[in-house]
């Protein structure tokens, strides 16, 4: 579904990804870890355009991403950034209703109705301002802002990152049940427990190379690859 072959990619003079190659497969869930530092942020900016691919190409669903953000998002790739990026001067309801109005299609599956049944703590936030939103209330609202555009493959960077335990465990929840309904996502998680539970696939980046791939029940049993390039 989505494609690295020996990506290169990094800020300015500052190469992060050396070579880089991976494959997202349809209807799975890829867990991309690695310690601080590794690229694991870098590789998904790199898919979504904000930053510039130098070397090696992408590609999805067989066709070459173009490199500009929205485009990529056209083409059905969602992100949710480590940051969020909810616009905290727009209530709950106008953060949705921007997507919903740019990335609605006749007969797509997700709608307001829909994000709101997945997240009902939105459902009765509707007029608070991003800005009044707890951690945990602003990754539900940037996921679900994610969902109504639609999206073949979601891209997640560190969706637990901050969040107090019930709401990683709800996040949890709801991603898996995302994952059971068939969505394909590729995620990016320092929370070894929660990427291997979630994730079908994982891949493990070092120093911006692929350095392990293999299933999560392969890493949970490999303590040395843990050790050695998690420092679990």
């Amino acid at each position: 579904m989505l494609e690295l072959n020996a990506v290169e990619s990094g800020y300015g003079e500052t190469q992060v990804l050396h070579g880089l190659s991976l494959t997202a497969q349809q209807g799975r869930v890829l867990a991309i870890l690695g310690r601080n530092g590794a690229g694991k942020s870098t590789t998904l900016k790199t898919i979504m355009g904000l930053l510039p691919l130098t070397s090696g190409g992408i590609v999805f669903d067989g066709q070459p991403v173009s490199g500009r953000p929205f485009e990529t998002a056209r083409s059905g790739i969602a992100y949710v950034p480590e940051t969020r990026d909810i616009f905290p001067s727009l209530t709950v309801r106008e953060n949705l209703e921007i997507a919903a109005r740019r990335f609605s299609r006749a007969g797509s599956g997700w709608t307001m109705e829909r994000v709101l049944e997945l997240f009902p703590r939105l459902g009765e936030r509707m007029g608070n301002g991003g800005a009044q939103l707890s951690g945990g209330e602003q990754q539900m609202l940037a996921i679900a802002r994610a969902l109504l555009m639609n999206p073949r493959l979601l891209i997640l960077d560190e969706p637990t990152e901050g969040l107090a335990p019930i709401i990683v465990k709800l996040i949890h929840d709801k991603l898996q049940e995302l994952k059971t309904d068939g969505l394909s996502m590729l995620i990016v998680e320092q929370n070894f427990g929660f990427a291997t539970s979630l994730a079908d696939d994982i891949i493990v980046i070092g120093k911006g190379e692929a350095v392990w791939s293999g299933s999560a029940e392969d890493i949970r049993a490999d303590d040395d690859v843990q050790h050695k390039w998690l420092g679990v």
